[in-house]
Order: structure tokens, then sequence, then C-alpha cells
């Protein structure tokens, strides 16, 4: 296993889309409820220990060997708002395909097989994760800083927020990065033990709404 692994899976510059992803800010700043740092940390915060716990509990269940197929079925009972889904598998489309040049591996070649369109991309960041010899608690630990960077680094754009304020706000959230890292580790190996309906499933509903209500404007800087 090389840790230098991780780096790469968490750089921004992987093409995996993401850039063209706000993780919902986009919507809130345009609805109102975002617009300041102050809001930007209570919006990263909400979003860390909702959606994120879900996906990092997803991406390291993926990472320690769990059918990636009965992650991607929980993944999608777990995001009811269709704009949500159909975000989620076009990221992992995509970073299904810079995985497979990366660290090409047998079962992200199955992975590809099965969902042609794309499986959710915290699953796909969990299995990416397997195949660059990396464990449960590296794929939870980048499936949480993508939750949180993703968002704070739109709101730079979408606000002209100093940058020195997103990376103070990541610097602060560190500490529950690593308690909810540990704990998504922990709920991956009760899936193994209990299976998949054993994972989290907590709900963000103004990210759901938020999301459909962003599909559905006809100009946006992202596309979620």
């Amino acid at each position: 296993m090389t840790r230098a692994a991780l780096l790469v899976l968490a750089d921004g510059r992987l093409p995996a889309g993401g850039h063209a992803h706000s993780g919902g800010a986009e919507e809130a700043v345009n609805s109102g409820r975002l617009t300041g740092p102050a809001e930007l940390e209570s919006f990263c915060r909400g979003r860390l220990h909702t959606t994120g716990r879900v996906a990092a509990s997803l991406a390291a269940s993926a990472a320690l060997g769990l059918d990636p197929l009965a992650l991607d079925a929980a993944a999608d009972a777990r995001t009811p708002s269709p704009a949500l889904r159909t975000a989620a598998r076009r990221l992992g489309r995509q970073l299904l395909r810079a995985a497979r040049a990366a660290w090409p591996h047998p079962e992200l070649e199955a992975l590809a097989r099965a969902r042609p369109r794309g499986a959710h991309q915290p699953v796909v960041l969990g299995l990416t994760a397997r195949a660059a010899g990396l464990g449960p608690e590296d794929a939870a630990y980048a499936c949480l800083y993508e939750t949180v960077g993703g968002p704070a680094t739109a709101t730079v754009r979408l606000l002209s927020l100093d940058p020195l304020d997103a990376t103070a706000l990541l610097a602060r959230l560190a500490p529950e990065l690593d308690r909810l890292a540990a704990e998504s580790v922990e709920h991956a190996h009760r899936a193994r033990a209990e299976g998949v309906d054993a994972l989290p499933a907590h709900s963000a509903p103004l990210l759901e709404i938020g999301a459909e209500h962003h599909a559905a404007r006809p100009a946006r800087l992202f596309a979620s």
C-alpha cells in the first residue's frame, strides 16, 4: 500500500468532474441561505454530518470489499432527489474513467460493465481506494474532504470570498473529519456483518429540495 495514492485521489486536479459541482452551495447562494463565511461554515458542517456521513460510510464499505452493486442500490435508496442521483452517477462515471486509467483493477472493470451509466460516486470512490491499495479509513477521509472542500471552493467563486477564509474553515473542520472517518469505518464493518441496511441513512431535506430547484434553473454556473 502507498499512502501517496490518497493524495492523488483527493487532489482536485484528478479529472473526475468535481470542479463542475458545488454540492448544493450554488442553490444555497441563489436562495439567500448562504451569504458569507459564517453561513458557509454552517452549510459545510450540516452537509458533513448528514450526506457526508452517509457517503463516507458507503465509500468505506466499498473499500472494505462489500458488494459495490448492493452499495449502489443502498446509495439510491438514501438519495430521494432524482437530480442528486443523476449528479452522483455522473460524478461516479467520470471518477471511474480516471480510476481505470490510474489504477487498473478487475473490480473497477466489473463495475464499469455492470453500471455503464455510472454508479454512485461514493461507491466508486471506495472501490477506487481499494484498487489503489488504500483502506476504508482512507476512502472515508477522501469522501469527507470532498463533501466540504467542493462547496467551500465553489462558494469562493460564487461570492468572491477570500480563499483564506475557506481554507481556515476546512482546517477548523478537520477534527470532525477525523471523528466521522473513524465512525464510517465502524459502520462499514457493521455492514459487512449485518448487511448494507445497517449503514447510516441521514437525510438533508434542504439539499434535496434545493437540488431539484437548481436542476430547473435555466442559468447555472455549476451542474449541482
